[in-house]
């Protein structure tokens, strides 16, 4: 495997180094301070202090695979690089004199990297398998307190990045912490295939109209069935036709718009995940509190969250899937999975944001108390943490390891994972 600028800034970073330092034309090198990792423009590292043949330099630090990269990224033409005091490369094939005639002192690590470091660096990047996770085979020589420590921090860390999607709907409904909470779990009730079109039908259907007929399930439903634009042409059931009937009283009523009926998804969907199941579903969601987010604020248990959104669709879907087509008789209970991800996608983040932005620490607790009260999830990602001898024991350990997998293995993030860096430096 080819040397990489990323792995030459970690090893300067930790300073993974062996032997005497020294710069290109002999001069000693004790390095006081590596400096700050800079992820943005500019030099590589900021604030080092660097003494070079007995003189201290506090500076910046540039890393290169070749020190003629300097001249090929055209440093010396921006100001930015001109408190730069030293050189870090792996081949100096060239000297680099700076505008002020001055030459730049220049390490040349080639000689100070531990074979070792690299060998389980060049493991980690060329896995066996596409998909497997790099460090499969040495996750038993890492200590397991280290990894239940750094799985908190994923944890937090992953309810941190579900939470981008809170901002952007709180600053959508300006501010609105119930319009927010009742967009986003309709965003999550579409599940992965329909959450754009659940999304626009909670947008499309005020809040307001939903709880003047909150006392009438069927006209709930009727509603947003309507503006979800699955009860256009002919039905032959009673029901269907009902519910036409309601909406369009509802809809010339309230000025209503309904978004377009093709954007809902049927197709390679298990039928207990159909749209008109899920909408019906969720119109007994909002009959059950005028005001959800209110309401789920003052549910601390997780017990009694998943018993709040385990709600089952009306009595006409017990035997249908879709309308007129009759199917075996069967209550459409949500179900304790659905439920699960429910919580764990959208009211933990939402929880956790409402303690980020008000500066309440016990939501944030709260949250994250959640989470470790529901079970962990089962899917393949967390499975193949599983084989490979790390086990989750509740839904806080489940989302660390998917975290973990879907933001630094499967992109091959090594240097940036404390499991990487122990099993790097073994």
């Amino acid at each position: 495997m080819k040397m990489t600028e990323a792995f030459l800034q970690y090893v300067w970073q930790h300073q993974l180094l062996e032997g005497d330092l020294r710069t290109t034309d002999g001069q000693p090198i004790v390095v006081e301070r590596a400096g700050v990792l800079n992820r943005d423009a500019g030099p590589d590292f900021f604030n080092a202090q660097v003494r070079v043949g007995g003189t201290l330099w506090v500076g910046n630090v540039e890393v290169h695979v070749k020190a003629s990269d300097w001249n090929l990224h055209h440093h010396s033409a921006d100001r930015a690089y001109d408190n730069v005091v030293l050189h870090v490369v792996y081949e100096s094939d060239t000297a680099i004199t700076l505008q002020n005639c001055h030459t730049l002192a220049t390490l040349e690590l080639s000689r100070n990297i531990p074979d070792m470091v690299w060998a389980n660096y060049d493991a980690l990047m060329d896995p066996p398998k596409p998909l497997a996770i790099p460090c499969m085979d040495r996750l038993r020589d890492v200590p397991q307190p280290l990894v239940h420590s750094y799985m908190e921090r994923l944890t937090l860390e992953r309810i941190e990045q579900k939470c981008d999607t809170v901002r952007r709907l709180l600053n959508e409904s300006r501010g609105n912490w119930e319009q927010c909470c009742y967009w986003l779990l309709a965003h999550y009730f579409g599940g992965r295939v329909n959450s754009f079109p659940f999304e626009l039908l909670a947008k499309s259907t005020d809040q307001n109209l939903l709880a003047r007929w909150r006392d009438k399930p069927q006209r709930i439903e009727a509603l947003l069935m309507g503006q979800a634009g699955l009860l256009s042409g002919f039905f032959a059931d009673e029901y269907p036709r009902q519910m036409q009937s309601d909406y369009e009283a509802l809809r010339q009523g309230a000025s209503l718009t309904p978004i377009a009926g093709y954007l809902w998804k049927f197709f390679r969907i298990r039928p207990y995940g159909y749209p008109t199941i899920r909408i019906s579903q969720f119109a007994q969601l909002v009959c059950q509190s005028r005001n959800l987010f209110a309401h789920l604020l003052e549910t601390s248990d997780a017990k009694a969250l998943q018993q709040f959104f385990d709600v089952c669709a009306s009595s006409y879907w017990d035997n249908h899937y879709q309308f007129d087509k009759p199917s075996p008789g069967k209550p459409k209970q949500v179900g304790h999975n659905f439920v699960n991800v429910l919580i764990i996608n959208a009211w933990v983040p939402l929880l956790f944001e409402y303690g980020n932005q008000h500066d309440m620490q016990q939501y944030k607790d709260q949250a994250v108390d959640i989470l470790q009260h529901l079970p962990s999830e089962d899917n393949q990602i967390v499975s193949r943490w599983s084989s490979a001898g790390i086990k989750a024991d509740n839904a806080a350990q489940s989302q660390a390891l998917i975290q973990l997998y879907n933001n630094y293995c499967n992109h091959r993030e090594c240097l940036r994972c404390q499991v990487g860096y122990k099993i790097i430096t073994l």
